[in-house]
């Protein structure tokens, strides 16, 4: 076994154990008196059997997912012109050979197997090689190995979600999760898990960036969290608070058996990427499940219902959904926003969980602090209505859901203000065009139609207060208008507001 040399996996398709038993099946089924024969020597047992010199590669399943020590059809000819040549006897190859379809293309390591040590040492990795498929399996989305994992009920589901700063790629402004314990469910009997009462979550915002937390080019909400109370955590704190959640969730790693923690995400590439920066320490053995990719492998192979694009068009193999237009097509109302890092991940676990089983209750958002559902602006202060009446906004999303056959799935077109409606209050919205900070804060109308770039414009009766001396001449004249009405007995002069 000193010469390392790679093979194509391609045509390494017989388990070399089941030729073995192919040929003593082969044997009993015609009453061959294979012990009465001069190459009876090689049948003895599977050690003899093994005395040939096989070439072989450990492989797994595509459809069984099991690992399996092969060799190629030709090695099993070579063997057959062995017995030939010396012993001048002919047998047929049998068709109870055990044939596989490797999972694997890359290049595999060759080793040739000639006792039953070397065979042992061999069989021993196949664990190893198990785990390595299920990796890739699960992260390519592979519905039979998502679907098994769900199945065992012995799993940990951590959906998680990052959202960082436009101007800074290093500074992350929200962080939330929500976690799904199913070992520990199944044994309390609660299995299916439901997701209000049985999914642990958290939304956690920097400190730092909780005052300034929004973007520009894709905003963020970080105080519209639908499904608890959101935490400040500073920023040197976040990793550590990160790799506590996670510790407490995963087991230990192993080369030959898969964690029990399955992270989840929807697109996983910048989720994982952003915990390595964080310098977050994960297993080796951990699995991850990509909701985008999972989804996209079911409706490739039938098992989701046909869909339509918004332009008509029926939808393309191989297309991904964003995280909203996959709960779109699973039929939940996303009228949470999605833009929070804990709604993300409450959503995208509940995703998840819908694909898998379609009978998933959806919860209902809960109003934080007795509040209207995500009236919050960025100052962490609720957003009062102003003075000046705003005319009803539009909805902020086409109607979400399952849309009738044949009709298109509808995406969200527009992006959402600061503040949020009230689906109570018909559909008024309390909108600060800008915020600023509590000392100075102050209500700005919004400007007319093709004047964004000025405030200049003003309301009919409200003015002006720039200065010092202007607050004082105002109020001597509302004090001499006072007066004058008192005097003479009238009834007060409307307010300027």
């Amino acid at each position: 076994m000193s010469n390392f040399t790679l093979v194509d996996p391609n045509g390494w398709d017989c388990d070399l154990q089941s030729v073995y038993s192919a040929y003593m099946g082969y044997f009993q089924l015609h009453n061959v008196a294979w012990y009465e024969r001069s190459w009876s020597i090689f049948f003895e047992s599977f050690e003899e059997f093994l005395s040939f010199s096989w070439p072989t590669i450990t492989v797994t399943d595509t459809w069984t997912g099991r690992a399996h020590v092969v060799v190629r059809l030709s090695s099993v000819g070579a063997f057959l012109k062995m017995l030939k040549t010396r012993f001048g006897e002919t047998l047929p190859i049998v068709e109870n050979i055990l044939r596989i379809t490797p999972f694997e293309t890359s290049q595999r390591h060759l080793r040739t197997i000639a006792d039953y040590a070397t065979y042992k040492k061999v069989f021993s990795t196949l664990p190893a090689v198990v785990l390595s498929a299920q990796k890739v399996r699960v992260r390519n989305g592979e519905p039979k190995a998502i679907r098994e994992l769900w199945a065992s009920r012995d799993r940990t589901f951590l959906a998680l979600h990052f959202e960082w700063s436009e101007r800074n790629a290093a500074s992350c402004i929200e962080w939330g999760y929500a976690a799904v314990r199913c070992g520990h469910l199944d044994t309390a009997g609660a299995w299916p898990p439901d997701p209000e009462p049985n999914y642990r979550r958290g939304h956690y915002i920097v400190a730092e960036y909780a005052d300034r937390g929004h973007k520009s080019h894709k905003p963020s909400f970080p105080w519209a969290y639908a499904f608890g109370e959101s935490q400040l955590v500073p920023k040197a704190k976040l990793p550590q608070m990160i790799q506590a959640i996670i510790s407490s969730l995963i087991s230990p790693d192993s080369e030959t058996i898969p964690n029990t923690l399955v992270l989840v995400a929807h697109g996983t590439t910048g989720d994982l990427r952003r915990l390595e920066e964080m310098k977050i320490k994960l297993p080796h053995n951990l699995l991850v499940v990509d909701t985008m990719a999972f989804e996209r492998q079911l409706y490739n192979t039938g098992q989701r219902r046909a869909m339509q694009e918004p332009s008509g068009k029926p939808r393309e193999q191989g297309s991904n959904l964003s995280l909203t237009g996959m709960l779109q097509s699973l039929g939940v109302d996303v009228h949470r926003v999605l833009h929070n890092a804990g709604n993300a991940a409450f959503m995208c676990l509940l995703g998840l969980q819908m694909l898998l089983d379609p009978d998933t209750k959806v919860p209902t958002p809960r109003i934080p602090k007795g509040m209207p559902p995500m009236i919050r602006g960025p100052n962490r202060s609720p957003s009062m209505p102003p003075a000046i009446a705003f005319m009803p906004s539009p909805p902020m999303f086409s109607p979400m859901g399952m849309m009738p056959g044949g009709s298109p799935v509808m995406f969200p077109t527009a992006v959402t203000p600061d503040g949020h409606g009230d689906p109570s209050a018909n559909n008024r919205m309390s909108y600060f065009p800008t915020h600023r900070s509590g000392s100075e804060h102050r209500l700005t109308p919004t400007p007319p139609l093709g004047s964004f770039n000025s405030y200049s414009a003003r309301m009919p009766g409200r003015q002006r207060v720039s200065s010092t001396s202007d607050v004082n001449e105002m109020g001597e004249q509302l004090a001499a208008v006072n007066f004058k009405s008192k005097t003479m007995g009238s009834h007060t002069p409307p307010s300027s507001r």
